[in-house]
């Protein structure tokens, strides 16, 4: 199974505009952070979690032809603005790009790409079929087994997944303990880590790294990334050898 990290930034990406601080102006490209999401892909199945604003670019950067599913972690829309771009997919394939979604999520997809489930459509639209998420069951897409892993984002109840020996979670400022018993374990998980200083949804850098040290993952990578968390070279200086901050079109290899 193949992990790439689409994008590894946070709500406001990497440069910020108009920001001139020394993560923003860094020419390093691994300091170029797109809003957050991965592909995966495995023995033919390809699956997106999240669609944000970059979810064009996104695709075209890692060249993808084909999409099985998409998969929405919350509603924020740093997470889904993108959705409307999956339209050449149903091109390609003919039929409805399915999405899996809580159905609070849905409910807010219906209403923001309200055209797109019209009676009578516009030509052209995407097509969608919405698919509802029960967070206490696993649910499968192609060869691929997705299980929920539910966090909160402040008050706000988001889901990571897991997928074989591989979790992926971001928007998480907490994890209940039954969650942690649904990661036991993990080889690698990939985790937001939005800055250094603690903050109100999102964990910060060092309990991220506490988070990783739990779930006892051999391996772990930070994402949703903000410039205040500093540059790739020197994160790489202060986290332990078996933690590093994750980049745009880094590849993860699991089983």
């Amino acid at each position: 199974m193949k992990i790439t990290l689409l994008g590894t930034g946070t709500s406001q990406g990497v440069p910020v505009i108009g920001c001139s601080c020394n993560v923003c102006t860094s020419e390093n490209k691994k300091d170029k952070r797109l809003r957050s999401s991965i592909l995966i892909e495995d023995n033919g199945t390809t699956v997106v979690i999240d669609t944000g604003p970059d979810f064009r670019y996104q695709m075209l950067r890692a060249g993808v032809k084909n999409l099985d599913g998409v998969i929405l972690t919350h509603e924020h829309w740093d997470h889904t603005a993108g959705l409307d771009d999956i339209r050449p997919f149903n091109k390609i394939r003919k039929k409805p790009v399915e999405v899996y979604a809580e159905e609070r999520v849905i409910k807010r997809i219906e209403q923001d790409l309200d055209y797109a489930f019209r009676e009578n459509k516009y030509p052209g639209v995407p097509s969608i079929n919405m698919n509802e998420i029960d967070d206490t069951a696993p649910f499968i897409i192609g060869d691929l087994i997705f299980t929920p892993l539910r966090v909160m984002h402040h008050r706000l109840p988001v889901l990571g997944f897991r997928i074989k020996d591989f979790a992926y979670i971001t928007d998480a400022g907490f994890i209940p303990d039954e969650t942690y018993t649904k990661l036991e374990g993990i080889k690698v998980i990939v985790i937001d880590a939005l800055r250094i200083q603690p903050h109100i949804s999102h964990f910060n850098m060092e309990e991220a790294v506490n988070v990783i040290y739990r779930t006892g993952a051999e391996k772990g990578y930070f994402t949703h990334m903000s410039h205040q968390i500093g540059r790739h070279e020197d994160l790489l200086k202060k986290l332990p050898d078996n933690i590093e901050p994750g980049y745009d079109g880094m590849t993860i290899n699991c089983k």
